[in-house]
């Protein structure tokens, strides 16, 4: 129970929150992928033991939510709104320019691990569409960069692929 070893003071903090520690599910989520960078299959396994529930329940919080990951992302995320009131502001084409200048699609990862690229659905920022969110995690110190043009966003992932390589 490598998550009960190395995170044991944040899950009982979580657990003694809840009356019914199912409800811990969430916080016990965002613990797992903090600590391996994705939910692992041993993690669902574990967090399922820890709160008494069948593997299943939990994967299918996994499934559902975007904010999980059960699979490696990359170093940098990227969220583009394609929802209909940022579509109709043309993130659709905006998405797909991104997509090639990245040379990866929808829910791809560069072969640099540098830049994971997903579509969703409302970032909260319509009136500012193009709108895409960056490194968006748990502990939140992402960005929203909006009114995006094309060459503006490329130059700000292009900065960020630079920042990366200096450090």
């Amino acid at each position: 129970m490598a998550l009960m070893t190395t995170r044991r003071a944040d899950i009982e903090h979580h657990l003694a929150k809840y009356p019914d520690k199912r409800s811990a599910v969430m916080p016990l989520l965002y613990i797992a992928q903090e600590e391996y960078g994705h939910i692992t299959q041993e993690a669902i396994a574990e967090i399922a033991e820890i709160i008494d529930v069948d593997v299943t329940h939990i994967r299918g919080l996994i499934g559902f939510y975007t904010m999980y990951h059960d699979k490696p992302k990359g170093r940098h995320l990227l969220y583009i709104c394609t929802d209909l009131p940022c579509a109709v502001r043309g993130a659709e084409a905006f998405s797909e320019q991104i997509q090639e200048h990245l040379g990866i699609g929808h829910g791809d990862t560069t072969a640099d691990g540098m830049f994971t690229l997903e579509n969703v659905m409302c970032i909260g920022a319509c009136h500012r569409a193009p709108v895409m969110q960056v490194d968006f995690r748990f502990n939140y110190n992402g960005a929203n960069w909006e009114d995006l043009t094309f060459e503006r966003a490329k130059q700000q992932i292009e900065d960020l692929r630079e920042a990366q390589q200096t450090e």
